[in-house]
């Protein structure tokens, strides 16, 4: 009965989503409706996996390419599935709004039928079971990814993000091209499946690692990722970081336990999530663009997700299931919570861009008053991604603290890798605090610091009530973690078969206690306050001033002061530019002291090395220069050194091996 609903609400999401690229052109409220519904659809077929924990499988006799059409739905790709329906489906509902014909009567057509391509190609990687289909749908939704980050395509940053974002996922492209080609050429099917057994596949994993981890947007293959989540459309953003990268951790994930993998892979995948998670917030923390900060902070937290996955391959390979399932069902719940948080957050930033017109945080401020639904919705997924209790990133990081300490405990050689990832993890959510007090106190609180700040407004209702979906499944999360152990469990046991879900770890369900009585508790004294106010009735007085009565925008703290001391710590790295004009004269007219950290590993390592390529290219083209005499004469040169190559082995005596 499970698999015939579904076939039933899958067959749906996808005639859904074919409907939306019909009608995306022309009718924007029919595609609003198609969309929605395939992504309901989705959702549905999803938690009916989760619940049951069957594995859902359909075949279609018609051949792509020369295969038969598999599809497959287990636990594991049902759980980011969900996450795709979910932030797909809110995206749709803030796009409606964000960006609409009047505003954008060249792009907002193509856009809406490119944001179906991008939502059905998501999903076909996640139900695909053949190498060949599976790299046709990598492709499809890279491509639309492209045309979705450059709908803006008048800008020149906008253009060079797209490009940059197009030449990475090429990248990735050959690199998992060359993974399921030598797959298939060593199991003789393009078939996906479990092959533990075969242990001559596990250097395959390495290809893997870079194919799936360059669209992570692991540390440092990163280096597409600022630019692309910075000029996208803030509802493209959402869907990049809250998604798109999640699909590179499930590509990870998901041949991690169908593939043997070599002893120091789950060693390597810890490193580079710690490396990342702290690497991501130092550069967040030198970032003056709303949403570029956002984006180290995905680079941060899929840092936070491989730690833990990483520990959880550490555990399969020493037959330990206790704390590598914690850490990582850890690692699976914080995609979910990721996804849902960052979100929000760049949905909110979009709110701020769409009401002021810059992204700019030493441009804004004092928007509290001006747009207290963004400011409130951006607080609670500001203290969600800072793994501030009630909220669900709080759960997450939980279990995966308490993986590593489990793992710390034994004593052996894990407990040298999990120690300082205990300690890494720790000084990264401390910095995480930092950044969104910063973030926080510069665009909301204070003073506007410009007439694009004075004049902002609050958003639509569409786009509010696309936040306040998210917000509220932030809020259910934290609230009951126990609830969604279950469909986070099971994707723990379709990973390593053997790791139970049977009950969840008694530490979640006093989280869960401790994270309804906090809110009973802040409602009470919230309560308490109320009546107060009200009984006795507010006065209000000039607060301390530092001696100046009248002070101006300019004396408040900027984006870059605020965290200049903990980027300091870090300049190592972040590299930061000065840029100072000292007063001159008793009475000087201007004054200028700026910080910008530019990207480093683009800058300083991949832009030189692509000089270089390119040099070397342009020099070797000095040879096609269209003498014939000189291309004969290099033939004859390659045929007197092959000649001489065969002498040379003869002389040593060479036996052929065949």
């Amino acid at each position: 009965m499970s698999a015939n609903v579904s076939t039933f609400l899958l067959g749906i999401a996808g005639l859904g989503l074919l409907v939306g690229m019909a009608t995306g052109v022309r009718a924007p409220r029919c595609w609003l409706g198609s969309v929605l519904a395939g992504a309901l659809c989705a959702l549905g077929a999803s938690v009916c996996t989760l619940v049951t924990g069957q594995v859902w499988e359909w075949e279609w006799a018609v051949a792509v390419g020369g295969q038969v059409v598999h599809l497959q739905l287990d636990a594991l790709s049902a759980l980011f599935l969900a996450l795709l329906s979910v932030v797909g489906g809110v995206g749709t509902l803030y796009a409606r709004q964000y960006w609409t014909d009047r505003e954008h009567p060249r792009s907002a057509p193509a856009g809406r039928v490119w944001w179906c391509v991008l939502l059905l190609g998501l999903g076909l990687v996640l139900l695909v079971a053949n190498g060949l289909h599976f790299l046709m749908a990598w492709e499809l939704f890279a491509i639309a990814g492209y045309f979705l980050v450059t709908l803006d395509r008048r800008s020149p940053a906008v253009r060079e993000a797209g490009w940059l974002y197009l030449a990475a996922s090429h990248l990735a492209t050959v690199c998992l091209f060359a993974f399921f080609g030598l797959w298939a050429a060593r199991t003789g099917s393009w078939e996906l499946g479990p092959v533990r057994e075969r242990v001559e596949l596990a250097p395959l994993f390495w290809l893997a690692l870079v194919g799936f981890g360059v669209k992570a947007g692991v540390f440092p293959l990163h280096v597409w990722l600022p630019a692309a989540h910075a000029n996208a459309p803030s509802h493209v953003s959402a869907m990049l970081s809250g998604v798109t990268l999640k699909i590179g951790v499930y590509g990870l994930a998901r041949f991690s336990g169908w593939l043997p993998v070599p002893e120091s892979a789950g060693w390597v995948v810890a490193v580079l999530g710690a490396v990342s998670a702290v690497l991501g917030v130092a550069f967040a923390l030198g970032q003056h663009d709303l949403k570029r900060l956002l984006a180290y902070h995905s680079v941060e937290n899929i840092g936070i997700i491989l730690l833990g996955l990483g520990i959880g391959m550490v555990a399969a390979g020493q037959g330990e299931a206790f704390w590598g399932r914690l850490a990582l069902a850890g690692a699976l719940l914080h995609v979910w919570n990721h996804g849902l948080f960052k979100s929000l957050l760049f949905l909110g930033a979009g709110s701020v861009a769409h009401a002021t017109g810059t992204r700019e945080m030493s441009r804004l401020g004092g928007l509290w008053r001006r747009m207290p639904w963004t400011a409130g919705l951006f607080g609670l997924g500001a203290a969600a991604i800072s793994a501030l209790p009630p909220l669900n990133g709080f759960v997450s990081e939980w279990l995966l603290f308490s993986g590593l300490m489990e793992a710390a405990l034994t004593r052996g050689a894990v407990s040298w890798l999990a120690i300082p990832s205990v300690i890494l993890l720790g000084m990264t959510g401390a910095m995480a605090v930092a950044c969104f007090v910063k973030v926080c106190g510069v665009v909301f609180l204070g003073s506007p610091r410009s007439p694009l700040a004075a004049g902002a407004h609050e958003c639509g209702g569409w786009m509010r009530g696309a936040m306040l979906v998210l917000a509220a499944a932030c809020v259910a999360v934290g609230l009951m973690p126990t609830v969604f152990w279950g469909a986070v469990a099971e994707a723990v046991a379709v990973w390593q078969p053997g790791w139970t879900g049977d009950g969840a770890p008694a530490s979640l369900a006093a989280v869960g206690r401790m994270h309804v009585a906090l809110v009973v508790l802040s409602g009470l004294g919230a309560g308490l306050l109320a009546w107060r106010m009200h009984r006795h009735g507010i006065r209000r007085a000039v607060t301390w001033d530092c001696g100046y009565a009248l002070p101006t925008p300019r004396m408040q703290y900027t984006a870059g002061s605020f965290a200049a001391i903990l980027t300091q710590w870090f300049a190592w790295i972040l590299r930061p530019r000065r840029v100072e004009q000292r007063p001159e004269g008793p009475f000087p007219r201007r004054a200028r002291w700026e910080t910008h950290t530019p990207e480093t590993v683009l800058e300083f390592v991949v832009e030189p090395i692509g000089r270089l390529v390119l040099r070397a290219a342009l020099a070797l083209r000095q040879l096609q220069h269209g003498r014939v005499q000189a291309y004969v004469g290099y033939l004859v040169a390659g045929l007197l050194g092959l000649g001489l190559l065969v002498w040379g082995i003869a002389r040593q005596g060479w036996q052929p091996c065949f």
